[in-house]
């Protein structure tokens, strides 16, 4: 089954590699195969506000099952990478990341692998809710950018944990050692199934 999937990506610093992983299905003869559909909000745009942004990438969330994030080296830094991961969360999406520093850049170039963006996130349950943090300046911190959510509203199984990062709830992949051209849909099916959706 073909899943509508949001990709979240650095977009100065990995455009050209993001483009590269985003049409590797338009290679193949039965687009279906790759098992993904688009729902990037991938132009750059500038918005007047913090507010009038996340509508903004609320509403490029919304369709879309599964949020991929294509890690480049500064990618788990980016405040609105960590913003569609934690909106993605609290909806229920699909949640996976992609690293694509191997890719090469529009100059032919690779770069350095970062921090997975989803060892930079982390949910703390606190009685019947589920809170937010961010790892920001050397520590944990709150994040701030979105409020917490109801225990019972949580779609993934936390396995009786009551703390821990997104890492230790969902998978990342090398795009480039772990042939992503060809298993990126598996991936994608997977966090989906994970979402149960």
């Amino acid at each position: 089954m073909a899943r509508r999937t949001f990709f979240s990506f650095h977009y100065k610093r990995d455009v050209w590699r993001a483009k590269q992983v985003r049409n590797s299905w338009v290679t193949k003869t039965d687009k279906k195969a790759s098992g993904f559909f688009d729902s990037s909000v991938f132009e750059s745009k500038q918005r007047t506000s913090d507010e009038a942004l996340k509508r903004f990438l609320r509403e490029g969330l919304e369709g879309a099952g599964v949020t991929c994030v294509l890690a480049g080296n500064q990618t788990a830094h980016r405040r609105w990478v960590r913003y569609e991961l934690v909106r993605s969360f609290r909806v229920g999406k699909g949640i996976l990341c992609a690293r694509i520093h191997r890719q090469k850049n529009s100059k032919g170039l690779t770069d350095t692998a970062g921090p997975d963006p989803l060892a930079r996130l982390a949910f703390q349950v606190s009685g019947d809710r589920v809170l937010f943090n961010e790892w920001k300046n050397g520590k944990w911190v709150r994040y701030e950018d979105a409020p917490g959510m109801a225990l019972r509203d949580v779609r993934y199984a936390l396995g009786g944990r009551t703390s821990g990062t997104f890492s230790s709830l969902f998978s990342t992949y090398d795009y480039k050692t772990q042939d992503g051209y060809n298993k990126l849909g598996e991936w994608i099916e997977a966090a989906a199934r994970q979402a149960r959706r």
